[in-house]
């Protein structure tokens, strides 16, 4: 008696063909970022797929159990109002024309962010701010309050602890001192998702969208994406925007693959950023200085004030007199001259810099001057 064997591949079975390619161009790709250079960086971090994104929520809510850093009710009327609102829907009257003086309760807002693809019942953080007058929410704990979209639809319901990480403490002068912001904190997992947002990449191309504009970065991932997935599956349609077709399969494997491929991003243009208001300074590696010659120094004038007293003798019967005396001086330290050559690194912007010893506002009025005569070839941007 002999056994008969089905000797049937699952290649010939119908629709496993299709699978068995998707699987081998998603193991393509593996192997593909695996051989990638270590300089590269993934699709994932250049780039997100469009209609994935997460969604703001905002509500309004009491926080109670404060130790007597709550707002001051006779300057908030909107927090008696919220609190008498809230006690008539647990069955508590108060009577016409009684407002409560309360020192442990505080009007908030409440914000959080939806993730995309969030399901009711998992749960989001928030965070809570004082919109009147309370000193600190240390100690609190927010009453339940719905969180809205833009829509004015209730994702969300929100109520926990708080946790403050600023602190503060006053005296009866009027001083006081704080560290951080004792009147804001958040509730990790603070809200329960009660509605999801619908939407998101179903069928059709995907879109991928770049972080920043950059045509050579596009291009790039343009070119990755037909290594791995085979040519004409993707194509920019500008500097920011990709449209990839996926091979037929699982989607969510293509994403997957799709978000770890290995690329170059293009060089990022020359640019130095100027804060007015700190001082700070930062200049991007690919900044250079054509030839110049800079001579910077600093002007101190110095004034003193003295007072010259007359004094009359004493049988003299003269007035006493009293005549000021001014002292003006002005130096100028640090008028050195050092020069920029052509093709200049960054490296050896600082280092020139620095061996003149000059301050944050002075290499501010450098970079300007070099900017305006040409020789700074960069993108100056003050913010």
């Amino acid at each position: 008696m002999g056994r008969t064997r089905d000797r049937t591949s699952d290649a010939r079975r119908p629709g496993c063909a299709s699978l068995t390619r998707a699987t081998r161009a998603i193991a393509a790709v593996a192997l593909f970022a695996v051989a990638s250079s270590a300089s590269a960086e993934r699709i994932k971090d250049l780039a997100q797929v469009a209609g994935v994104r997460g969604n703001q929520l905002v509500g309004y809510g009491l926080v109670v159990g404060l130790d007597g850093s709550g707002d001051r009710t006779s300057q908030t009327p909107f927090t008696v109002q919220s609190l008498k609102n809230m006690l008539d829907q647990l069955g508590v009257t108060i009577p016409p024309g009684v407002n409560p003086q309360l020192k442990n309760v505080a009007a908030v807002a409440i914000h959080a962010e939806l993730p995309a693809y969030a399901k009711p019942g998992q749960t989001i953080d928030v965070s809570v701010s004082s919109i009147g007058n309370a000193g600190s929410l240390r100690g609190g704990s927010l009453l339940m309050a719905p969180l809205k979209g833009i829509d004015g639809e209730v994702y969300a319901i929100a109520q926990g602890n708080l946790v403050v990480s600023g602190f503060g403490a006053s005296g009866r002068d009027g001083s006081r001192i704080s560290v951080n912001a004792p009147n804001s904190g958040s509730i990790p997992n603070g809200a329960i998702v009660e509605r999801a947002v619908a939407g998101g990449p179903s069928g059709g191309p995907v879109l991928l969208n770049l972080h920043e504009f950059d045509f050579s970065t596009a291009a790039s991932i343009v070119s990755a994406i037909d290594r791995a997935f085979g040519p004409g599956r993707a194509r920019a349609l500008d500097g920011v925007t990709i449209e990839v077709t996926p091979p037929p399969g699982d989607r969510i494997s293509f994403l997957s693959a799709l978000e770890g491929l290995q690329v170059a991003p293009g060089v990022a243009a020359a640019k130095v950023i100027v804060n007015a208001r700190t001082g700070t300074v930062v200049m991007g590696g690919q900044v250079t200085v054509l030839p110049a010659a800079v001579a910077h120094g600093s002007l101190t004038v110095s004034i003193v004030e003295n007072l010259q007293v007359d004094q009359p003798g004493a049988f003299a019967n003269g007035v006493t007199t009293v005549t000021p005396q001014s002292t003006i001086e002005a130096t100028q330290e640090g008028s050195r001259m050092f020069m920029f050559e052509g093709g200049t690194s960054l490296e050896a912007i600082v280092r020139a810099v620095n061996a003149v010893g000059a301050a944050p506002g002075d290499i501010v009025a450098i970079l300007e001057a070099l900017k305006r005569a040409g020789s700074l070839r960069a993108e100056l941007e003050v913010i």
